[in-house]
């Protein structure tokens, strides 16, 4: 359930080539999931490794967690 939700929300990623060529990325609908890395992969893994951490730690910590396309909390 978790990997469904995670596709979910990265699927809603915004990334952005920096000026050094490192690319930046972040869930706008999951405050303050964000990565940045030098290549575009690294950073899709860098994000998807942090959604879920930051789930998780919700969770944990009884925090609401925002649904993504229909996936529920």
């Amino acid at each position: 359930m978790i990997e469904e939700y995670q596709n979910a929300g990265m699927k809603l990623a915004k990334y952005k080539l920096l000026e050094d060529n490192s690319f930046y990325a972040n869930i706008p609908e999951a405050p303050g999931v964000w990565a940045n890395a030098g290549t575009l992969e690294e950073c899709r893994d860098e994000l998807r490794e942090v959604l879920e951490d930051w789930v998780l730690l919700g969770v944990a910590r009884g925090h609401e967690i925002p649904v993504f396309k229909g996936r529920v909390n």
